[in-house]
């Protein structure tokens, strides 16, 4: 089946879509990297470890700084995803090809990319080495290694992928599951999981969960439908503002869900889920479903829970207004591998990064770091087919919204953005290091209405 297409009511936002769209085929690619790992060198003014949304980004930024010939990424993978469009494809909205490049092309031209994966790190020595064995030097080093998917953490996974009616937004491996499992829903339970750890985009777990009720509704399945979401969290959102407007939506839309409820097995054979009772150790409950949309336990990647750049619990220690380590000065963090107390986001790298560029900046001209980070990130609440809640907040869990208007009410102007403008400014600007988060906007906006 082709992919749903999203129902857009007006001629005008159509044609805004289609404009973006266009833009988007339109726009210069970022130049193709000619470097190879063998002909890297062993020492880098900066060395930028992964190349994912942050890792790119600074990258770019310290091109800028230092020169291309003096920036290095080690990164693996041979392709480079833009992950936040993954709910649209689970949902059959975007085409899974759409949000993924060739990493060669978004690595900055110039830039060295050590195809190879990180393997320690010892920051009292400068060094770190990879996978093959190679040490690599360093006189600044910026962390950016993102989070790890921990699936196996749950019985019966990853294996229980191999059977129909379960998928999951969050790898690129069993995202289209997730649309088949819905395609293919006929009656009887759906259920949608958030986990007992940490995530990254956090509202993903329920995005689904909304864009499949909307499914069933466009295909007349909604009666023959009991839709669940069991949350290991005790409350639907962390912002209150969010957090009523979403439950309006669940009462609305008749959604059960069941807080403290955290998935620890799946039987795919059966076709059933088992969630502990988080508020009750020791008690069970098992599920039959006839379509399961998992969201893996998470952690950090395994090289940095055992590194002297890791806090306790695992994730690489900074500031949190200056993204310096704690520690070692000529380290830096950004993304989902850091403790910033902050939701764990692509909107958050953004602004990150405009903080880590100026923090960097400062600390090569022997001054101390002055911009602080007050842990914007933003969450676009796709509830369904044309319709975005942008939720845009801080560190202490208070909106900071950029628009003039009343982010928490449902607006096909926010689904437009998160569907077609979003993914424009991630592959043409933020990841050459010219986005870093809508500050500016904010004030923009301020400054007309005062």
């Amino acid at each position: 089946m082709a992919p749903l297409v999203a129902v857009v009511s007006s001629p005008r936002a159509r044609l805004f879509a289609c404009f973006l769209r266009l833009g988007t085929q339109q726009a210069a690619p970022l130049q193709l990297h000619t470097g190879a790992c063998c002909t890297a060198k062993n020492h880098y003014e900066v060395l930028v470890l992964g190349g994912g949304s942050g890792g790119i980004t600074m990258a770019s930024r310290m091109k800028r700084k230092v020169g291309a010939e003096n920036v290095a990424i080690v990164e693996p993978s041979e392709r480079h995803f833009y992950q936040p469009i993954w709910t649209l494809v689970g949902a059959g909205a975007k085409q899974l090809s759409l949000s993924g490049r060739n990493t060669a092309s978004v690595i900055p031209s110039g830039v060295e990319w050590i195809q190879d994966r990180v393997a320690e790190l010892n920051p009292d020595k400068n060094c770190i080495r990879t996978d093959n064995g190679k040490e690599i030097s360093y006189k600044y080093l910026i962390i950016a290694l993102g989070i790890q998917l921990d699936y196996e953490k749950i019985k019966g996974l990853p294996e229980g992928f191999a059977y129909p009616k379960i998928g999951s937004n969050y790898s690129v491996k069993t995202v289209e599951k997730t649309w088949k499992a819905l395609q293919d829903f006929k009656e009887g339970n759906a259920v949608f999981t958030f986990p007992n750890t940490p995530v990254k985009c956090a509202g993903a777990p329920q995005k689904i969960m909304y864009l499949s009720e909307a499914y069933f509704r466009k295909t007349g399945k909604r009666p023959k439908a009991n839709i669940i979401f069991n949350t290991a969290l005790g409350a639907i959102f962390g912002v209150k503002k969010y957090a009523a407007a979403l439950q309006e939506i669940i009462q609305e839309r008749d959604l059960t869900v069941n807080y403290k409820h955290n998935l620890i097995e799946v039987r795919a054979d059966k076709q059933e889920a088992v969630f502990e009772n988080l508020d009750k150790p020791g008690e069970t409950q098992v599920i039959q479903y006839e379509m399961l949309h998992v969201t893996p336990p998470m952690s950090p990647p395994d090289v940095l829970k055992t590194s002297p750049v890791a806090d306790s619990a695992g994730w690489v220690d900074v500031d949190k207004e200056t993204l310096q380590h704690k520690k070692y000065p000529n380290v830096f963090g950004i993304g989902d591998c850091t403790n910033l107390p902050t939701s764990k986001t692509a909107a958050a790298v953004a602004a990150q990064s405009g903080i880590l560029d100026r923090t960097i900046s400062l600390i090569l001209k022997n001054q101390k770091p002055t911009k602080k980070y007050d842990g914007y990130t933003s969450c676009p609440l796709v509830t369904g087919y044309n319709r975005v809640i942008l939720a845009e907040f801080d560190y202490r869990g208070e909106p900071l919204e950029t628009f003039p208007f009343d982010q928490s009410k449902e607006r096909l102007s926010m689904y437009l953005m998160k569907a077609d403008l979003m993914p424009f400014l991630y592959w043409n600007m933020m990841l050459r290091g010219y986005w870093g988060g809508p500050a500016f906007l904010r004030k923009l906006f301020h400054l007309g209405m005062s």
